[in-house]
């Protein structure tokens, strides 16, 4: 589940993938969002003939271990209800609810892009910024189940000109968040230029040689770095995998690796930054495996 669509995904025992399937998601609208869900669910059943034996679902946030109430969310309308048990009853079975990075992590731990990584970190650029942290075979969710989630720290070394920074709908200014998600390239674009584009309007025109949006991917890869940068020097993983919509902008790849030596801690940067294997959109995979890992990470 995300800020701007809801995908499901059927696998089989085998893990082969029998259905995919991708609607938008509604947006300020709690019982919309459970509507939907239950929709999607049906209509995977229906493409695939059969009813699905388990259903885990990834969610943006994470449960309260003291309200058992959805708390963190950037999909803000799901924060304060206690989504877990409502869209079981929704559905009419139990179902598995975890934090999508941690999904996506999973995924891409088990069989995509970092398998063999000990330590993995998987990062969401999308809507929201969120982390997952792999170590060994095993998720690490923390002790109040918010582990990974680096969006809501302050952009490190900050500039004077991105001093205090944007406003975050968490309440703070200047989280990596308000910088490194899909609105906050668009909002850095517009800040700069006074052109109003999509991130995905960003990318292409810098694909197709644009000045100005060539600026604008180079001060967001600048501000990727210093966030991973902060990551290695407290994990000091073997992978960071990129995932969200964002991962797709291929000059990460190259620039990112290439800034992080100014700010790691280190005499040499190990750490490889990678491509999810299983689209952008990987999480779901993580999500369909939550009952055969056992994982509730969140």
């Amino acid at each position: 589940m995300g800020g701007t669509k809801i995908e499901g995904i059927a696998l089989g025992v085998d893990g082969e993938e029998r259905a995919r399937l991708r609607i938008p998601s509604p947006r300020d609208d709690y019982q919309a969002t459970l509507r939907a869900v239950c929709r999607l669910v049906s209509a995977i059943e229906a493409e695939t003939g059969a009813q699905a034996s388990t259903i885990g679902l990834g969610i943006p946030g994470a449960l309260s271990l003291a309200t058992g109430l959805i708390r963190n969310a950037n999909s803000t309308w799901l924060n304060g209800h206690a989504f877990d048990r409502d869209i079981a009853q929704a559905l009419g079975r139990p179902v598995r609810v975890a934090n999508d990075a941690d999904c996506f992590t999973l995924s891409e731990a088990s069989d995509g892009a970092a398998a063999g990584g000990r330590t993995v970190f998987g990062v969401i650029l999308g809507t929201g910024v969120g982390g997952g942290i792999m170590i060994g075979d095993r998720l690490l969710s923390g002790r109040t189940a918010i582990a990974g989630e680096w969006g809501h720290n302050p952009l490190p070394w900050p500039r004077d000109e991105e001093r205090p920074g944007p406003p975050c709908y968490c309440g703070k200014r200047g989280c990596i968040e308000t910088w490194l998600s899909g609105p906050g390239l668009e909002a850095d674009h517009a800040r700069e230029t006074g052109e109003t584009r999509s991130a995905p309007e960003i990318v292409e025109a810098a694909a197709h040689g644009d000045s100005k949006a060539h600026d604008t991917i180079a001060r967001y890869a600048d501000r990727l770095a210093r966030g991973l940068a902060t990551i290695i020097n407290v994990l000091d993983p073997e992978v960071i995998v990129l995932g969200g919509g964002l991962s797709n902008i291929a000059p990460l790849y190259e620039l990112v690796p290439a800034l992080l030596p100014h700010h790691v801690f280190s005499d040499r940067v190990d750490t490889r930054i990678v491509k999810n294997r299983h689209g952008d959109s990987s999480g779901v995979r993580g999500a369909a495996w939550l009952w055969s890992t056992g994982e509730t990470a969140g």
